[in-house]
């Protein structure tokens, strides 16, 4: 991302690599195939609700409304669906959770307990993520049913998506069916892929994973001028921002702020000012109206907290989430200076707290010592987790690909990449080329290579080279991982692509919750990873 002071040659470049730029879980999993990748929609007002009533005053929801579950233990929705054949499908269910607090449901499909589900606070009642998980399926009328198993009730649940879809393989074993072909455009596969499976209206809310995997698109549309991608996000976009440029969110945590990337590459590519409108609220919450500190909570040395309910708390995964997007607003629309002057320090702040000697860094750190995750006589998190590293590192090279070569402090920002790429090659994995759960215990038996990580820390490595901030002989470390996460994509007996090994959304955790994570199969974490590396390596080669 080359970042010039005129706006339209600096958005070229930003935009190029890094304008759109969240940690909530989902959780999604994959069993054995059913008779398609189909999908079908099943909305939760429609289904058997108890202890729970049909409401819609939270917007953002489909269909006429959403669930809002009674505050006890045992309410639940039902729902029934059809399944065609025999097989195994990914259950996905959409919800908000406006709480701090985890509201977990038990799942159950056709009377027998299928597991638990964690249903996470998503920073607002507005915010809506997905969870996802596996089940076998009867040919026939199928019961789907998720039960609060606390006294905090449920989530509001939107809806229950069922996909068919094909089991993950082993990490040591690549992909069945179709496999990498020299020279396959995957990035178009894919991209056809997700539209064939989502329309604009279906692919989510507003969201993180969202706004990554559509920025991925976009870099497509970039390569490939089909008009059909750019109106795809802009459709996507435009159930959010009103023709005023009116937007119902109170960016009240980092990951509600990264799909604001989307609306400024839509200012950008339509001149429409209702896109710039809707991105500088979020711009106002964190710096103000004119510049400098804006309502957005901060550490006392300046970071930015993960969240309103993540109070004195610095996830590495925020950095991704809010700083491309200001070095971008800043390109874009005004206040450069500040822009960049406030992404360099956050990486600092953040990086400050969380380097470790080895040149990893953990996943999280709290101020106040609070939370239960802080290891004794410090204020981090215990494990190098490998999304958060990769959130990090995409975030250092958008920032130092967007700011002068003058700007104070990008030296001791390009040490900190420096250092992590170095630990990125010690940590590789020799026999895979991809990057571990937990990145330094790979040893362990049940440690596994992760999706979308091994792209982040590929492109963060390709792209490093490129910019010549690390050594060229760096490239070789890309190119390894490169084929790792090619190996990790195919073509399901539909045509349709599949990429499996990818680790569900994650709260900060000990090593067996990291190691336990489900491995999901097409989640958006690792779609949009994978597009943004891919055009990187296929630029680069």
């Amino acid at each position: 991302m080359v970042r010039h002071r005129c706006t339209r040659g600096r958005l070229a470049g930003v935009v190029a690599l890094a304008t759109a730029a969240a940690v909530v879980a989902g959780v999604a999993v994959t069993l054995p195939l059913a008779a398609s990748a189909a999908s079908t929609r099943y909305e939760a007002e429609s289904a058997t609700i108890s202890q729970g009533t049909v409401a819609n005053n939270h917007s953002g929801y489909t269909g006429t409304g959403f669930v809002d579950f009674t505050n006890v233990a045992g309410s639940y929705v039902q729902f029934t669906v059809s399944g065609a054949a025999a097989g195994s499908v990914t259950l996905t269910f959409r919800f908000a959770n406006g709480t701090g607090t985890d509201r977990p449901m038990s799942l159950s499909v056709n009377g027998t307990p299928a597991a638990t589900l964690s249903f996470p606070g998503t920073g607002s009642w507005t915010t809506w993520k997905t969870v996802s998980a596996p089940a076998g399926i009867n040919p026939g009328t199928n019961t789907i049913r998720v039960t609060a198993t606390t006294a905090n009730g449920g989530p509001n649940l939107d809806s229950l998506t069922v996909q068919d879809t094909v089991t993950s393989p082993p990490s040591s074993a690549p992909p069945s069916s179709a496999s990498p072909s020299p020279g396959a455009d995957w990035s178009t596969r894919l991209v056809d892929s997700t539209t064939t499976r989502f329309t604009p209206s279906t692919l989510g809310g507003w969201g993180y994973t969202e706004g990554l995997y559509l920025y991925g698109q976009y870099l497509v549309y970039q390569r490939t001028h089909d008009p059909a991608y750019l109106a795809y996000i802009k459709s996507w976009a435009d159930r959010f921002v009103g023709s005023d440029g009116s937007i119902d969110n109170s960016f009240n945590n980092l990951d509600s702020m990264e799909p604001g990337n989307i609306l400024l590459i839509l200012y950008r590519e339509t001149g429409q000012a209702k896109y710039r409108t809707a991105a500088t609220k979020i711009w106002t919450r964190l710096e103000g109206t004119n510049g400098g500190n804006g309502s957005y909570p901060r550490t006392s040395d300046g970071g930015f907290w993960h969240g309103t309910t993540r109070q004195h708390q610095l996830w590495l995964d925020g950095t991704y989430m809010a700083l491309p997007f200001l070095v971008n607003y800043g390109a874009i629309v005004g206040n450069a200076a500040v822009a960049d002057a406030e992404a360099v320090k956050q990486l600092l702040v953040y990086g400050g707290h969380l380097v470790a000697p080895n040149g990893l860094l953990y996943h999280a750190y709290d101020e106040s010592a609070a939370q239960s995750w802080v290891v004794p006589g410090t204020n981090h998190s215990p494990e190098f987790w490998c999304r958060a590293i990769g959130w990090y590192g995409m975030a250092a090279v958008t920032v130092l690909d967007a700011v002068p070569a003058d700007q104070p402090d990008r030296g001791r920002v390009l040490t900190i990449l420096r250092n992590l790429v170095a630990a990125m090659k010690t940590y590789q994995d020799p026999a895979t080329g991809r990057w571990f759960q937990v990145v330094d215990k790979g040893s362990r038996s049940d440690d596994w290579t992760e999706t979308s990580c091994s792209a982040m820390f590929t492109y963060t490595i390709s792209r490093s080279v490129e910019k010549g901030y690390v050594d060229p002989s760096y490239a070789a470390v890309a190119n390894r991982g490169y084929q790792g996460v090619l190996a990790r994509i195919s073509l399901g007996g539909d045509g349709l692509t599949n990429l499996t090994d990818i680790s569900i959304g994650t709260n900060v955790g000990d090593y067996a919750y990291y190691a336990g994570r489900t491995r999901a199969v097409n989640d958006q974490h690792g779609l949009g990873s994978f597009l943004i590396m891919n055009e990187q390596l296929m630029r680069t080669g």
